[in-house]
């Protein structure tokens, strides 16, 4: 049994879940996971033996636990920093903060009209305007970040993968499943985050899932 476990929600359903496990795959060291299917009449009853906040991801790292999906990525980074989980520039490193950290309180309309569904084609999904206005401002993070930081470097934001890829891992899935239009940069961007060994492993698992919530079909 690993030294660390984290406890996930359904892997085709839960954005916030996918987040921390990218980032805990990426350091290469070995870990357990459970997966605890939400939406269901027992399910804040289980992720309280897990997590005190009742909800997932959670992580046990020891004695540790850290719930909360950026609060389990920082703790990560602080963990094994040689992975380099933020850049190593000051000013990379504020602009990767600020991203995720607007990933993780914002996009309200993003969430609320495209939730996650991995294995699921909905291509004609209406583009209300909250909704198309928090995708500008997506791209628009990319585009900057990739500009500023990226460019020459890599393929991904900050050139190599830091943990502001992977708050903005979610919504590639998102821009995916409803065939959003995006800029050619953004859509290359997210050709990338699919095309990685971790995010192939995790969508094979979603599309596996036997759990299936109405709620998020439609």
């Amino acid at each position: 049994m690993a030294d660390l476990t984290i406890y996930l929600g359904n892997k085709n359903y839960s954005s916030w879940s996918l987040r921390p496990w990218l980032v805990l795959k990426q350091t290469t060291v070995a870990f357990d996971e459970v997966v605890i299917p939400l939406y269901q009449p027992t399910s804040k009853e289980t992720v309280l033996k897990y997590s005190p906040s009742g909800r997932v991801p959670a992580l046990k790292h020891g004695e540790t636990i850290v719930w909360e999906s950026l609060a389990i990525c920082e703790y990560l980074a602080e963990s094994f920093p040689n992975f380099d989980l933020w850049p190593r520039d000051p000013a990379a490193r504020a602009v990767a903060r600020a991203a995720s950290n607007e990933m993780h309180s914002g996009f309200l309309a993003l969430r609320r009209h495209f939730p996650m569904n991995i294995r699921s084609s909905f291509p004609n999904r209406e583009r209300v305007p909250e909704a198309q206005a928090d995708i500008n401002r997506v791209m628009a993070i990319w585009r900057d970040c990739r500009t500023r930081f990226g460019e020459g470097k890599g393929d991904f934001l900050f050139g190599h993968f830091t943990i502001a890829d992977a708050m903005y891992a979610p919504v590639v899935t998102r821009f995916r499943t409803y065939r959003v239009e995006l800029e050619r940069e953004a859509d290359l961007y997210c050709d990338t985050i699919t095309a990685m060994p971790a995010m192939l492993e995790w969508a094979a698992a979603a599309r596996n899932e036997p759990m299936i919530v109405e709620q998020f079909e439609f």
